[in-house]
């Protein structure tokens, strides 16, 4: 079976929750799985390099048998060999495809050539869209309050403020209506101007800061508009989450699924916590309705 030439285009960026592609490539895998590869998808894989946000969860449903998707991974292609989850490229690298590979359980009468229908959870895609969205937000919320601490001038965020989030961030997951944010506070950090001696003290006003922040931008609900802007349909193509807050808009490079708006959401709560052993700060992020 011939391998992709091009990206899976992808329509989760659209919040498409359902899809009709062409199956180009199916391969058996060593734990008994197989990847399903199509032309078109709207089901969201979870990256490895970055695997922030979970896979989507759903079924494939080819000649009105529906197959559940027990996993969806970011593979990629020279044209010869099939990486599934461990490829050694960057998504986006020249002369390579970058994939959506659908994994199932049982692939009968799943052959290359065939149409299958993609159907996503709704329930989850809006939870783990809304997990992320309030990530971001909460991002920009503790750059703006951590700003003080910073003695040098350093990159900024798209508010123009220090770029803490960027800076620092060692691993970032997203949940169902939340996210947990690991930050390592090192000595690179400390040599570019941050005072992490001043943060166990200063903790408590940057989180009441942060989730003051926050609630003005879930009160301004109306003022705030987020869409995902992309150069291109395909997989490995840019995505950028872009949300125009009561202050100005501002862009974040993003490949995952977020809300449209914040309506509907209560409260977006961060909770900080400093290990200064493990010179290390996790944020939690939680969503109420």
């Amino acid at each position: 079976m011939s391998l992709p030439a091009g990206d899976t285009a992808v329509t989760y960026p659209d919040g498409d929750l359902a899809s009709i592609g062409t199956v180009l490539h199916v391969q058996s895998l060593d734990d008994g799985r197989t990847a399903v590869l199509l032309d078109r998808t709207a089901f969201h894989a979870v990256d490895p390099v970055w695997p922030d946000q979970p896979a989507d969860e759903g079924a494939l449903v080819v000649d009105g048998r529906s197959v559940p998707v027990v996993g969806a991974v970011v593979g990629a292609t020279d044209g010869t060999t099939l990486h599934v989850g461990d490829a050694p490229v960057r998504t986006g690298t020249p002369g390579w495809a970058f994939v959506v590979c659908h994994l199932v359980e049982d692939a009968a009468g799943i052959e290359p050539g065939v149409t299958a229908q993609v159907e996503v959870d709704p329930e989850l895609r809006r939870a783990l869209s809304t997990g992320h969205t309030a990530c971001h937000l909460a991002s920009l919320a503790l750059d703006d309050a951590l700003a003080a601490l910073w003695t040098k001038e350093v990159p900024l965020d798209g508010r123009g403020k220090p770029a803490f989030d960027q800076l620092a961030i060692a691993s970032s997951r997203i949940l169902p209506d939340g996210s947990v944010d690991e930050y390592r506070i090192g000595k690179s950090l400390r040599k570019k101007g941050f005072a992490a001696a001043e943060l166990p003290a200063a903790l408590a006003g940057v989180t009441e800061a942060a989730n003051a922040l926050l609630a003005q931008w879930v009160a301004a609900a109306d003022d705030v508009a987020i869409s995902i802007e992309r150069d291109g349909d395909g997989l490995g193509e840019r995505r950028r989450w872009r949300a125009s807050l009561p202050d100005g808009t501002v862009e974040i490079p993003c490949g995952g699924t977020h809300l449209r708006s914040l309506h509907g959401l209560s409260a977006i709560h961060v909770d900080l916590d400093y290990d200064a052993e493990a010179s290390s700060l996790t944020m939690r992020t939680t969503v109420r309705s």
